[in-house]
């Protein structure tokens, strides 16, 4: 009975030491946890990433073109609206007594510049007989023709007339989204003042506005005359990408950034996209479809440059050097100095040395690996 501690004490460092020695190799050092992926080929596109801002397709600041009293506001701020549609209302009665003033005078000269010209025609007649003098006839024709010149001047008072009133009531120019109002009814709306009453933006569609390198530029010509995507995020390691298409390069290299500049159009139906909004934007230029990539995760940057830590066959780590060709999103696309099916840590390599047996104890799967692939 007094030696059963002693037997429970030597079992359970027993049980201990077996436990540690699991995690050796035969006669060696501690197995390094890592977890792996291999090396494949798989189609990758070539990208150029860049910042951009977002912009209205369109801007319209709407102001008046007559003066007079506000009268009514026909939408909410924030709304959406569509081109032509009644904004602001500007009280039309003087317009109104401005119109019917004009048609009268135009009426009346028209009638005066009738009964001249059937005068004077008279008088024409007239003439040919001797009946009246050469300057009866002159003078006649001379007051047809002043008086068509004022029926010419009153249809064009007439017009302005209409102008004016058609002005009092404020529509839309363009359709969009409208921002905060400025004067409210009731006010004193001046026409073409410093002061818009609205400001509208078109963000259906949207732009995306970006400069890339012009170093880039030589790519972006060789492979624009296809429909080229450019996707947007708020940030770089966001999975949500909105997809648009390029629409516009600059002309010239801007020398003072050494950029040029280029413009995304988006659908921007689910209004993601806002106008001023700073994105993240990957410009795809062509698709490589046997690119050899590995999680750019596993890629490690020493003195001697860039390597991988690659698992042999005996449960070992090798550290590789390798040739990173680029990145694409999270893959590193590999010129050389890893195979297909090669295994590569992803994660654990701050622990490893070259010969140092590994537990795997993961697999990265690398077709989730790439946020927003396409």
């Amino acid at each position: 009975m007094t030696h059963r501690p002693v037997v429970a004490t030597t079992v359970l460092a027993a049980a201990l030491l077996a436990a540690g020695c699991s995690r050796k190799g035969p006669g060696g050092p501690p197995r390094v946890p890592v977890t792996i992926a291999r090396a494949e080929q798989r189609p990758i596109p070539f990208e150029i990433t860049a910042t951009g801002t977002v912009e209205p397709l369109q801007t319209a600041s709407v102001q008046a073109q007559v003066t007079g009293i506000l009268t009514a506001v026909a939408f909410h701020e924030g709304d959406d609206v569509a081109a032509g549609q009644l904004l602001f209302q500007i009280d039309p009665r003087p317009f109104q007594a401005a119109l019917a003033q004009a048609r009268g005078m135009l009426g009346r000269d028209v009638a005066q510049a009738q009964n001249a010209q059937l005068e004077a025609d008279r008088y024409g007649e007239l003439v040919k007989q001797d009946y009246v003098t050469k300057q009866d006839y002159d003078e006649r024709r001379a007051n047809a023709d002043a008086l068509r010149a004022s029926v010419r001047a009153d249809s064009a008072a007439v017009t302005n007339a209409q102008l004016n009133l058609e002005w009092a009531a404020i529509r839309a120019p363009i359709p969009g989204r409208t921002g905060r109002l400025l004067l409210r009814a009731g006010n004193l709306v001046r026409a073409n003042s410093a002061d818009p009453l609205v400001v509208i933006n078109q963000i259906h569609p949207i732009l995306v506005r970006f400069a890339v390198p012009q170093q880039s530029l030589g790519d972006l010509q060789r492979y624009r005359k296809n429909r080229l995507p450019v996707l947007v995020s708020p940030s770089k390691t966001d999975t949500v990408f909105t997809e648009g298409v390029l629409t516009f390069v600059d002309n010239a290299v801007d020398t003072a950034t050494g950029t040029v500049l280029l413009k995304a159009e988006f659908p921007n139906r689910d209004n993601l996209l806002w106008p001023g909004e700073f994105l993240n934007v990957r410009l795809q230029l062509y698709v490589d479809d046997k690119a050899l990539v590995v999680p750019a995760q596993a890629v490690m940057t020493g003195q001697q440059g860039t390597y991988v830590f690659v698992v042999t066959q005996d449960g070992t780590a090798r550290s590789q050097p390798v040739a990173v060709e680029r990145t694409a999103g999270t893959f590193a696309v590999i010129a050389q100095g890893v195979q297909a099916g090669d295994q590569v840590v992803t994660d654990g390599q701050l622990r490893l040395t070259t010969g140092a047996p590994v537990e795997v104890k993961g697999l990265a799967d690398p077709a989730h690996e790439m946020a927003g692939d396409k």
